[in-house]
């Protein structure tokens, strides 16, 4: 069985919903996280539920909704998603809680939502699914590990519907933390830059974004997915040998490739692994990037994606999300690669799908 996206939803940095693609796009380099651009929850969540949830697991339900509703889906076989960091604010809240309380009279609402499959649990119960509902929570490639499963299930012939995501969200208290230890750029960096960034740390950010994948083309269809690969820890010259071993396990040569969208973060030490690349093998081929637009996330590679999807889908690149000038006639194959702090690599083909 082959795998489709057939429905997309992403709440993001970006105007990412009731728009076409990115045409309202601003890019941000004042502010070293990028604050989301909130839809109107209570198009898709009662008021008194709204109250009670953290933005990740608003953002997590809307964004699955739009998803749902691009595909024409009203219940999913199977529901996966992926984060690294979970429902970090009501972790937050406990966390102090406990701490002001000196451990006594503490309230459990907290720490139920801040388990990392609130989010899947809190769609399956909006939706009454009671299908298989998974989280996989392994960092920088916990949405391709989600993805990976969803193949898996539709290509084994066990679901015919997946509803997959990826979410994470930020708040104060950790934003702090991951400035102090250096992984989030200070704030007398301004303006901060991606691809000529000559400092370390990252612009940090947050969002969801949702994917509808079936085992059939629909009048929805974007795009078909290939295949996908994760490494734990490559060196920066391997890098290059284990793309091309990941093309030719798929019967296809650097030339078959008719974009490649990278996730360059601006951390100069760490986006080598991306030069090394793009001044290489892959300088032939039109590249792209995103992490500008939506800020470093553990789960950001899905709304890279979300991007690719979109670009085979509409066959425009947005010019804000270029890398080179390079362009093609047709957009048919896309290669995505990512890596966070040298470990955690990507690799995920998506292409036009054909009847």
């Amino acid at each position: 069985m082959k795998t489709y996206i057939n429905g997309t939803g992403s709440i993001s940095a970006q105007k990412t919903f009731d728009t076409v693609f990115l045409e309202a796009a601003v890019l941000n380099q004042t502010e070293n996280i990028l604050p989301i651009q909130v839809p109107d929850y209570k198009n898709f969540i009662s008021p008194v539920a709204i109250r009670r949830m953290a933005k990740g697991v608003k953002n997590g339900i809307v964004a699955a909704a739009l998803a749902m509703k691009d595909a024409g889906v009203q219940n999913p076989d199977a529901i996966i998603t992926g984060t690294g960091m979970g429902c970090i604010e009501d972790s937050d809240k406990f966390l102090k809680a406990l701490i002001d309380n000196k451990e006594e009279f503490l309230t459990p609402t907290s720490f139920i939502q801040s388990t990392h499959n609130t989010v899947g649990s809190q769609i399956a119960l909006g939706l009454q699914c009671k299908a298989y509902n998974f989280t996989y929570v392994n960092a920088a490639v916990s949405f391709e590990s989600a993805l990976l499963d969803a193949k898996m299930k539709i290509e084994e012939n066990e679901a015919n519907t997946v509803l997959i995501g990826g979410v994470d969200e930020m708040n104060t208290y950790t934003a702090s933390l991951l400035t102090l230890a250096g992984f989030i750029k200070n704030e007398n960096e301004r303006p901060f830059q991606v691809l000529q960034a000559t400092t370390k740390g990252v612009v940090f950010g947050e969002g969801a974004t949702f994917f509808v994948l079936e085992n059939q083309i629909t009048p929805s269809t974007y795009a078909e997915v290939l295949d996908v690969a994760i490494y734990n820890w490559l060196e920066k010259g391997e890098v290059q040998a284990k793309l091309l071993a990941f093309l030719k396990s798929n019967g296809l040569e650097l030339e078959d490739i008719d974009g490649v969208i990278l996730g360059f973060d601006g951390d100069v030490e760490f986006d080598l692994f991306y030069r090394e690349l793009t001044e290489n093998c892959l300088v032939t081929i039109p590249q792209m990037y995103y992490k500008h637009l939506s800020g470093e996330y553990n789960t950001a590679s899905a709304f890279g994606l979300w991007m690719g999807a979109k670009i085979i889908k509409t066959q425009e690149v947005p010019a804000i999300v270029k890398v080179n000038e390079l362009e093609k006639k047709d957009y048919k194959t896309i290669l995505l690669y990512n890596q966070y702090k040298g470990i955690d690599h990507s690799f995920t083909l998506i292409r036009h799908a054909k009847a």
